[in-house]
C-alpha cells in the first residue's frame, strides 16, 4: 500500500531526503521542490537540474540537465559549484561517497532532441573539482547507487534494461564494469530502469518505469515488488527508516512522448512502508 506524500511536478528526478525534508527536481518544469519550510514548495528555475546529492557537509548540489555544471544551493537559488570542462549535457542523475565525491551521469546524446545515441559515462567530480571518469561505455546511464558499505557503485542502464556494478578499491579505483541484474529477464520486457536507492538489508530498489512497478533486487533475484499501477516509476529515495518515497508520473493514458510534449503529465510522491 502507499499514499501520496506530494503533487504538483510534471516530472520528479533525484529524489533525497535530509533533515526531515524530501527534495527533487522537476525537470520539465524547471523547479526545485521540498518540503523543509513545512509545506511542499516550489523554487523556480532559470534552467533544469536534475541529479541532487547532499554532501558530508550538508550543503545540497545539483546537476544541471541542459549544462555541463554542478551548482550549490544558497537556501533561495543555485550558486555555482564546479565547471565540468570538456563533458557533454545532458546530466543525469547524481549520487556522493563518505568523502565528498560527486558521481554523476553523462548521458552522452540528446534523445528528446534528436541526436543519434552514443554510449554515456559516470563521471566522478572530487571536492576539489577534479574531473575524471568513473564507469565508461554506459548505455544511458541513469541511476546510481552505492551498495556493500561504499564498495560497489551500481549504475542502471535504461535501455539495456540491466543493472551494472563496478567494484571500488581502498584506494578509491574502480574495477571494471560487470553484470548485476538483467530487469527484462527479471521483471519482464516493459522494466527500463530509471531512478535507483540502496536498500537497507542489501542490494537496490529500482523504478522500472514502464513496467508499473518498483522491485529490490538483490542477489541476482526479485526480493519485493511495489506496485504503481498505470504510473510510471521515476525514481526513488529512502528516509534512512522504514519509507520509500517514489516519484510516479501519470500520462493521463498517452504516450509518453506526448503527454510530455504537451504539458499534461502530472508526477505525484507516493511513500511506501518497506
Amino acid at each position: 500500500m502507499s499514499e501520496i506524500y506530494a503533487s504538483g511536478m510534471r516530472w520528479g528526478e533525484g529524489p533525497r531526503w535530509h533533515d526531515g525534508a524530501l527534495w527533487l527536481s522537476d525537470t520539465q518544469g524547471s523547479k526545485l521542490w521540498t518540503d523543509a519550510s513545512g509545506a511542499w514548495t516550489a523554487t523556480p528555475l532559470d534552467a533544469p537540474c536534475n541529479g541532487l546529492a547532499f554532501l558530508p557537509d550538508g550543503r545540497l548540489v545539483a546537476a544541471m540537465m541542459k549544462e555541463p555544471r554542478l551548482v550549490v544551493w544558497n537556501g533561495s537559488g543555485f550558486d555555482p559549484y564546479i565547471d565540468l570542462a570538456g563533458a557533454r549535457a545532458p546530466l543525469g542523475d547524481m549520487t556522493v561517497d563518505a568523502e565528498g565525491n560527486l558521481f554523476v551521469d553523462e548521458v552522452g546524446y540528446d534523445r528528446h532532441g534528436g541526436e543519434e545515441p552514443r554510449p554515456g559515462r559516470v563521471l566522478r567530480v572530487t571536492p576539489a573539482g577534479d574531473v575524471s571518469t568513473a564507469v565508461a561505455d554506459v548505455d544511458f546511464p541513469n541511476g546510481l547507487a552505492f551498495v556493500d558499505g561504499g564498495r560497489t557503485l551500481v549504475v542502471a542502464e535504461t535501455w539495456k534494461q540491466d543493472l551494472v556494478a563496478v567494484d571500488v578499491a581502498a584506494d578509491g579505483s574502480f574495477g571494471e564494469k560487470r553484470p548485476y541484474a538483467d530487469l527484462a529477464a527479471l521483471v519482464g520486457p516493459e522494466a527500463r530502469p530509471d531512478g535507483i536507492w540502496p536498500a537497507a538489508e542489501g542490494g537496490v530498489w529500482v523504478c522500472c518505469l514502464t513496467a508499473g512497478q518498483v522491485v529490490l533486487v538483490a542477489d541476482g533475484e526479485v526480493r519485493r515488488t511495489l506496485d504503481t499501477g498505470t504510473g510510471l516509476a521515476i525514481a526513488c529515495t529512502g528516509d534512512g527508516g522504514s519509507r520509500l518515497f517514489v516519484t510516479v508520473a501519470d500520462t493521463g493514458g498517452k504516450d509518453l512522448n506526448a503527454a510530455i510534449a504537451d504539458g499534461t503529465i502530472a508526477t505525484s510522491v507516493l511513500v511506501y512502508e518497506v
